[in-house]
């Protein structure tokens, strides 16, 4: 039987406010466990929250952002359970009347081809505590620092249909948070978590399979491999003669495998109610005007300008406008060399190769725009050749000049371009090897490209790879056939 896959993914996007939802208590990342949680956070009698303004600031940004309905009014609402890091016994979310409604997010996948995922909703809600289950012998610790941080929840549509497709989405609103500057996206600290709800059906079926959500997953790769496993153990399990039951389940990264956690809830097993403390919240016209306004180019507009304004391919314009950073960087190489094509293959792949190798961000880059661009001048005017540039390149990333041109004159690496120069270099180099030039001159068109090859090689090597490649060609090919 042949299967489809369907999955809706829930997004938890920790908002970058100073402060936290409800309270005033600071959302700082690593602090002392419990030093960060006020008499608001801890649910104490008589406290009562007061919404932080930038959190809905910043909800209502995305909303914009993905083209969204916004609510004129939204509610809060008590989502009611018991858990051990969850001190008040409910958690402040919104259900009936969220912030942001129905809006949409083009994603591109691998072929180039771009798919419209569906965006349900997003709400503002209040994070929990944190179990903590080493170093207390037998028994778990709770840290409530995160207890009261803000988080954004996007909710898809179920338009996602196979692990590549969610990645490629969350990828998509990992790099739309961090445009909009609403949150840091760091995944590694739990900024930006996943939760996977994944059914398969048989092709051509209409209605959704009984559908297993993955909780908290929090990392590009894990979503990827989370997704493929269970959608095979659903498969298998209904070829088998099994049924899949609706439950939440966890990914184990070490035994790359799902285990279930709990049956899972629904609406009703909350009992939500609107939250007796917050008044529902208006929203005005005037302000998402202001907002709107503020909005910065984001990363469709600045792909589509990249391949217009830099005549980029859509897979360069894609991976070059991915993240804030990394365009700003680009642009400042481009504005300096004052080629786009170079600009993107260094940015991509030397750099890129780097930062990857390193576990560096773009802004921990120790070679500066600037530099870079310098770099890319000077194989532009034939100072030095592609293959020289690599060691300039080195030599800047080692601190061992602070332009490229102060490396290029203090290791005297400038390209011999002197026709005369080279000439007297290749008799030299031909005349040492005398017995191959005789055998290329005896030899058919194909052998001879391949001995080719081995001339240019020694005459790199006799130049110490300073010789200007071009030159060294086509000089060289003359003296060949002459």
């Amino acid at each position: 039987m042949q299967w489809e896959t369907v999955i809706g993914l829930e997004i938890h996007a920790q908002l970058s406010t100073q402060s936290k939802i409800f309270s005033g208590s600071a959302t700082t990342f690593g602090a002392t466990p419990n030093t960060q949680a006020s008499l608001v956070d801890l649910g104490m009698p008589g406290t009562l929250p007061v919404l932080n303004a930038e959190a809905v600031r910043m909800a209502c940004r995305f909303g914009l952002a993905i083209d969204a309905e916004i609510a004129e009014r939204n509610v809060f609402a008590r989502k009611n359970y018991f858990y051990p890091d969850l001190p008040k016994g409910y958690q402040t979310s919104q259900m009936d009347h969220p912030i942001v409604g129905k809006g949409f997010l083009d994603i591109t996948l691998e072929d180039g081809t771009v798919k419209r995922i569906g965006i349900t909703r997003a709400h503002l809600e209040e994070d929990a505590g944190k179990s903590l289950h080493e170093d207390f012998h037998g028994m778990s610790g709770i840290d409530l620092n995160r207890a009261g941080t803000p988080l954004l929840e996007i909710v898809s549509e179920p338009d996602i249909r196979s692990a590549k497709e969610a990645v490629a989405y969350v990828r998509a609103i990992h790099a739309l948070v961090r445009y909009l500057g609403i949150c840091d996206g760091n995944m590694a600290e739990g900024s930006l978590r996943c939760d996977c709800n994944v059914s398969v059906r048989p092709k051509g079926q209409a209605a959704f399979g009984t559908r297993a959500e993955i909780k908290n997953v929090n990392s590009f790769r894990f979503i990827e491999k989370a997704i493929n496993h269970e959608v095979q153990r659903q498969i298998e399990l209904i070829e088998d003669g099994g049924q899949v039951v609706q439950e939440t389940r966890l990914y184990d990264p070490n035994k790359d495998q799902t285990r279930s956690m709990r049956s899972k809830e629904e609406a009703n097993d909350y009992r939500y109610f609107p939250c007796p403390d917050l008044l529902p919240v208006v929203i005005e016209r005037s302000f998402l005007d202001e907002l709107r306004a503020g909005l910065p180019e984001l990363p469709p507009q600045k792909r589509e300008r990249f391949e217009h304004q830099f005549g980029l391919s859509t897979y360069d314009a894609s991976v070059l406008s991915a993240s804030r950073e990394l365009a700003d960087y680009f642009e400042a190489v481009e504005k300096t060399c004052g080629d786009a094509k170079l600009a993107a293959n260094w940015v991509m792949g030397e750099l890129s190769s780097l930062l990857n190798k390193e576990s560096l961000e773009i802004d921990q880059s120790p070679v500066s725009a600037e530099q870079l661009g310098g770099l890319i001048l000077r194989i532009r005017d034939n100072t030095i050749s592609g293959k020289i540039a690599k060691m300039v390149f080195e030599a800047l990333v080692n601190g061992e000049g602070a332009s490229a041109d102060q490396v290029i004159e203090q290791k005297g690496l400038k390209q011999v371009t002197d026709s005369g120069a080279i000439e007297a270099m290749l008799d030299e180099v031909l005349a040492t090897n005398a017995a191959q030039v005789e055998q290329y001159r005896a030899s058919d068109e194909a052998k001879r490209g391949k001995m080719f090859g081995f001339f240019v090689g020694q005459a790199m090597k006799a130049s110490k790879g300073k010789a200007n490649p071009g030159q060294v060609n086509q000089l060289l090919k003359k003296k060949l056939e002459g």
